[in-house]
């Protein structure tokens, strides 16, 4: 079974040898995009090291993706913005230190314009802060004409997207709830508001927001944390996270426990999943993804992962 580590080491033996790595990405990018794996910064400016979460192992190989912010990552790419609010996507496995880089492994778009929108609050012109997250709808390179670009961004938590190939501006605009977590799936970009309502938005067009699906009653004094999740390209997961604080104890949080929905697109519900199957998930701020567990040596089926934010 290929994996990402060696995937990487083939590659940077030397040219040839990266050529045949480079023209047969197609065929694994699916495969090396699922493994579920963490970037650690190393201290040097820019310099990143992988980090296996199965192997609970730091890989020796360096990847140079600059000091950029990364709101999130989709497709097997990374999604960074700068200062200047520039957003871009990143190729992470051809930013290898010391190896030739791959064309278009950063692909720069045109940059947010906070100024118009409207917030006051002191994060609205901190890109650590303006923008939460970000998701593409298909890979850059692959599918150039179909991805789309989507973050939320701004204090309230709004939307806007670009589209590659065909737009040079922004568009924006902006739901009454706040967005709170996005996904892209079966063709449409799928979003939680902040009154824990399901959104969908079909951006083929301009811009449509074509249905407002459906909300689960969660009562209010308990905290919780809400995740989207792609199953597979074929079901949408809905994962809730309860949260309990130590108030005694600063910063100090306890994850109670974790329930999780499919949704159903004919009868427009979620329906509570007892079982994962022989999948696992992954769950992170900017960005969570199911695996089939069976595929990922060490990782137990049936099982949840996740960061501590």
């Amino acid at each position: 079974m290929i994996s990402v580590s060696n995937y990487l080491q083939f590659s940077m033996v030397c040219k040839s040898w990266h050529s045949i790595a480079k023209d047969n990405m197609p065929r694994y990018h699916d495969k090396l995009s699922s493994v579920p794996m963490q970037l650690i910064p190393t201290g040097r400016n820019g310099i990143w090291r992988l980090y296996n979460v199965m192997d609970d192992k730091l890989l020796s190989l360096q990847l140079d993706i600059s000091t950029k912010r990364f709101c999130g990552c989709s497709k097997g790419w990374l999604i960074g913005v700068d200062e200047s609010f520039t957003v871009t996507l990143i190729n992470p496995l051809f930013r290898l230190k010391g190896t030739r880089k791959r064309e278009k492994s950063i692909i720069r778009l045109p940059p947010l314009n906070p100024a118009s929108w409207g917030g006051s609050g002191p994060g609205v012109f901190d890109c650590n802060y303006g923008v939460h997250k970000a998701t593409i709808s298909a890979d850059p390179i692959l599918h150039a004409n179909d991805c789309i670009v989507l973050v939320i961004y701004e204090d309230s938590c709004r939307l806007a997207f670009i589209r590659l190939n065909k737009d040079t501006t922004w568009t924006y605009f902006e739901h009454a709830g706040g967005i709170y977590e996005i996904v892209h799936i079966r063709d449409k970009f799928y979003a939680i508001d902040n009154l824990s309502q399901l959104l969908s938005f079909d951006m083929t067009a301009r811009f449509d927001s074509d249905i407002k699906l459906l909300g689960r009653e969660i009562p209010q004094e308990t905290f919780k944390k809400l995740y989207l999740v792609n199953l597979n390209e074929k079901e949408l997961l809905m994962v809730e996270r309860y949260i309990e604080h130590d108030f005694e104890v600063a910063f100090k949080r306890v994850t109670t426990k974790f329930e999780v929905f499919k949704f159903d697109y004919d009868k427009c519900k979620w329906i509570k999943k007892k079982s994962l199957g022989d999948f696992a998930l992954f769950l992170g701020d900017n960005s969570s993804i199911a695996v089939l567990a069976s595929s990922i040596s060490g990782c137990q089926s049936d099982c949840i992962y996740f960061n501590h934010d």
